[in-house]
């Protein structure tokens, strides 16, 4: 719709540099890197309980949204009009801009959905008036942000979160009737395997990874580790850290057994490969790494 356009036009014609240097913040705050790391702060940090139920949230509906932008295919605003909108920011920074494969359709906003599922179902969670706020302040800026860096039109933005926010009320729906926590994330995982036949592009595969990896390593942690939450701020920066370092070094490793063509070509083999990664990576860091929490606690009380 013209107007849409218009609305992309006017604002990056407006916005000066650190109008630009915001949008592309936002952009990492809600992309896999950033929603990663707020997500294993919370988990690790603060409440075990809380951060699996942002995990889980999150997951689950980037996979539903994956197929949604299968069934709808709208391309991004910088690829329908790339005389008139430029992109600032993509999903993924390392492939080409027009590779639809890699950066995902337009409708509707994973970035929108994804801050207004994890910002309030914390806010939620801890309700403190400070994070109600941060909530709401984040939502604004991310849901301008992706119409600013030309990644969404607005009606992607508005779509997205709506149905970031149905997405909580559908996790609390199930968390009232499906009482046992592996069971409710089975189930979730049931809701988004039809993906397999039809969605092509790396987000859904990346979100399908991650959610097995929850439906595994969810019950695999409360019967071999159960560790517990910490009050000790040195144990908790080496949770944090710890984790973050062995995402990204396994990561890295499970790739170095494939040529960079293949894992790149968007062929279903690759994307399996892709889910294959998430999932061992996943699984890893939330089942099997947690097992070195006693030695932080040790540390954080010398």
């Amino acid at each position: 719709m013209e107007w849409e356009i218009q609305i992309i036009e006017w604002l990056q014609s407006n916005i000066g540099s650190l109008g630009v240097s915001l949008g592309k913040l936002m952009a990492f705050i809600g992309n896999e890197k950033g929603l990663l790391i707020v997500i294993l702060g919370i988990m690790f940090c603060y409440k075990k309980e809380t951060g699996k139920k942002m995990a889980v949230i999150i997951t689950t509906m980037l996979t539903w949204l994956a197929m949604i932008k299968t069934m709808v295919r709208r391309p991004r605003p910088y690829m329908e009009y790339p005389d008139r909108v430029k992109i600032l920011a993509k999903v993924e920074t390392e492939a080409a801009a027009d590779n639809v494969a890699a950066q995902g359709y337009s409708f509707p906003s994973m970035h929108s959905a994804s801050v207004v599922a994890l910002y309030f179902t914390l806010a939620k969670a801890v309700n403190k008036k400070w994070v109600w706020v941060l909530a709401y302040v984040l939502t604004v800026l991310v849901a301008l942000s992706r119409i600013l860096v030309g990644a969404h039109y607005p009606t992607d933005v508005i779509s997205g979160l709506m149905l970031g926010a149905l997405s909580i009320f559908i996790y609390g729906a199930m968390e009232k009737y499906v009482l046992k926590e592996w069971l409710r994330t089975f189930i979730f995982l049931l809701t988004a395997l039809p993906g397999l036949f039809f969605v092509k592009t790396n987000d859904y595969y990346t979100s399908l990874g991650l959610l097995i990896a929850l439906t595994l390593a969810i019950p695999f942690e409360e019967k071999y580790v159960k560790y517990e939450d910490t009050n000790l701020i040195l144990a908790k920066v080496l949770r944090l850290l710890g984790a973050l370092v062995v995402y990204f070094v396994l990561n890295a490793l499970l790739k170095l057994p494939f040529d960079p063509s293949f894992l790149e070509n968007g062929s279903f083999m690759a994307l399996l490969v892709r889910t294959c990664r998430y999932a061992i990576v996943m699984f890893v860091v939330l089942g099997v790494y947690p097992f070195l929490f006693p030695l932080y606690e040790k540390i954080g009380k010398k």
